[in-house]
């Protein structure tokens, strides 16, 4: 059974840092694209960072290129997002998901969600 556990949310102020991990319990871990997802009150859940399966390549939303950086670690079978300069629209749930592409990541897996929020 894959499960995804997200950790690190919490409240911030804009202009602050929060990094989100999520552990995988997946076998095949370094088979699988990995990627973040965020959902704010409202909207539809979005992409926002993907990174291949080597980590040799990753994929970012515009709006969060040069804040985020997406990272990941097949030893320990986790994928970790670090986000600075942070700011009010970027408060939202955010999920870690596990796919088969980094162009759509068509998400085969997804965590439970982690909220973040950026206060102003």
């Amino acid at each position: 059974q894959v499960q995804l556990v997200e950790s690190g949310g919490g409240l911030v102020q804009a202009g602050g840092s929060l990094r989100l991990s999520c552990a995988a319990s997946i076998r095949t871990f370094n088979m699988y694209v990995m990627g973040w997802f965020r959902q704010a009150p409202g909207k539809e859940r979005e992409f926002v960072a993907a990174i291949s399966w080597s980590g040799s390549t990753t994929r970012y939303r515009d709006s969060v290129k040069g804040r985020f950086t997406i990272s990941r670690d097949n030893a320990k079978n986790t994928v970790s997002l670090q986000m600075n300069s942070l700011k009010p629209e970027d408060t939202a749930v955010y999920y870690c998901a596990a796919g088969n592409n980094i162009a759509t990541m068509n998400p085969g897996y997804w965590g439970q969600g982690t909220q973040v929020t950026v206060s102003s």
